[in-house]
């Protein structure tokens, strides 16, 4: 079963954005972080995700994360799923905090359960097909909706999602070129995905 060890965020500055990280998630191995100029506008075509346990958890992490610098794109809310906000980040990443959990059930902590990735995809069919015929085995699939991957023991989890559905469940607009400032570290890789997400081996 492949596995996501980490992603590899380019920022521009790296003093900045490992300040960022350590003071907003306290992400540790699965978040690498790479010098990099790269040219890019607008919607990056991911999204990272925090699960966690309950709403105050979500909401200490969106506070810590807004205090070290990131711009909020979603105030935390409840809604149908649970609750959640969205928050970019200084170096541009969008991070989405969120939880299932309709009510706390303890004192909030910073406690992360699960780190998603996912990707914003043109062709759902297409997308989910190279990446079975690469060994990632479906969990879940909702048509051209959705997909995600049976990662279970991975430290990244991973999803598809169409690209103007992700841009709008994180409140920005779905246009954007350029980089994606983002690679995916697994031993699956090296390759390139049909939306043009780079993956390289885990041990670079």
């Amino acid at each position: 079963m492949t596995s996501i060890e980490s992603v590899t965020l380019d920022v521009a500055d790296l003093t900045a954005a490992d300040r960022f990280y350590t003071a907003a998630f306290g992400l540790d191995t699965q978040l690498r972080l790479r010098a990099s100029e790269a040219p890019t506008t607008g919607f990056r075509g991911f999204t990272l995700s925090l699960t966690v346990s309950q709403p105050a958890t979500v909401s200490e992490l969106i506070g810590a994360a807004l205090d070290a610098g990131a711009i909020p794109l979603k105030p935390a809310a409840k809604s149908f799923w649970g609750y959640g906000g969205v928050v970019r980040a200084p170096d541009g990443t969008i991070w989405k905090i969120a939880t299932s959990a309709k009510k706390d059930t303890g004192p909030a902590t910073r406690q992360i359960d699960e780190i998603v990735l996912l990707l914003g995809v043109a062709d759902m069919t297409a997308s989910k097909r190279f990446y079975v015929d690469r060994g990632l085995a479906v969990a879940k699939s909702f048509g051209r909706k959705y997909v995600e991957f049976a990662t279970a023991s991975s430290p990244v989890k991973l999803a598809l999602y169409g690209r103007r559905a992700l841009a709008k469940d994180a409140g920005v607009a779905p246009d954007g070129t350029g980089s994606h400032r983002l690679t995916i570290d697994s031993e699956a890789g090296p390759f390139t995905d049909p939306d043009g997400f780079a993956w390289q081996d885990a041990s670079r």
